[in-house]
């Protein structure tokens, strides 16, 4: 077995200063991240999407795998059939599937089975996760950290989207197998997370909630 290639790396070392003031520049953007649920169904360019995949596809992965796919979706025909199926798991999971205590968790989010923007918005990503690869001939090959690696590609997804002024929720309706059936993917994609992306609607409201501080997210060993 051959060692793999590697190639020389290295990154500017900046100022402390600087290395602070991006630092707090991009947390205030990211703090400004919010799930949204009313959406405007003004265009949004193709380019954009492109480039927040591609920011996705920088995520580290399990032995660099990279067990992802993302499957942009704008045709209508197609963002109805979504909607239909996912509203039809969805009413059964909030009638029948949800225990009191999970609907009471959410209730402040307002949330409810029905999902008028998946078919508002210009855009739904929904991104699968490859549970095993497939080599050029064809026969299946181990991922490993599948869910991981793929819910990091996910945050800098949506990590990309804010940043360029786009809005995005991450919808998982469960299950989500008719995702498969309809965007006609392989079996070894699994659907993991439906990001609807598109500009808030004028009228866009969002609950008023608070996040944890960093005294809540964080602990320092040793105290300093």
């Amino acid at each position: 077995m051959t060692d793999p290639p590697f190639v020389p790396y290295s990154i500017p070392v900046l100022p402390e200063a600087e290395m602070r003031l991006r630092g707090q520049i991009f947390c205030d953007l990211m703090s400004r991240r919010r799930s949204v649920r009313h959406f405007s169904s003004k265009p949004v360019p193709k380019e954009l999407i492109e480039l927040a995949i591609l920011t996705a596809g920088t995520s580290p992965s399990g032995a660099h795998r990279q067990p992802w796919k993302f499957v942009a979706v704008s045709d209508s025909e197609l963002k109805t059939r979504i909607r239909i199926a996912a509203e039809e798991e969805e009413r059964e999971s909030y009638e029948h599937r949800m225990p009191p205590e999970w609907l009471a968790a959410i209730e402040p989010m307002g949330t409810d089975w029905q999902k008028p923007y998946l078919e508002t918005v210009p855009w739904i990503v929904v991104v699968f996760e490859e549970t095993f690869g497939i080599d050029a001939n064809g026969e299946s090959i181990k991922n490993y950290y599948v869910k991981e690696s793929v819910g990091m590609a996910c945050g800098l997804f949506a990590a990309a989207l804010h940043n360029m002024g786009l809005a995005t929720l991450t919808h998982t309706p469960s299950p989500m197998q008719f995702l498969t059936e309809i965007l006609g993917r392989p079996e070894n994609e699994k659907p993991y997370i439906l990001f609807p992306i598109g500009y808030p609607a004028d009228d866009a409201v969002v609950p008023n909630l608070q996040r944890k501080s960093l005294e809540d997210l964080a602990v320092w060993n040793p105290e300093t």
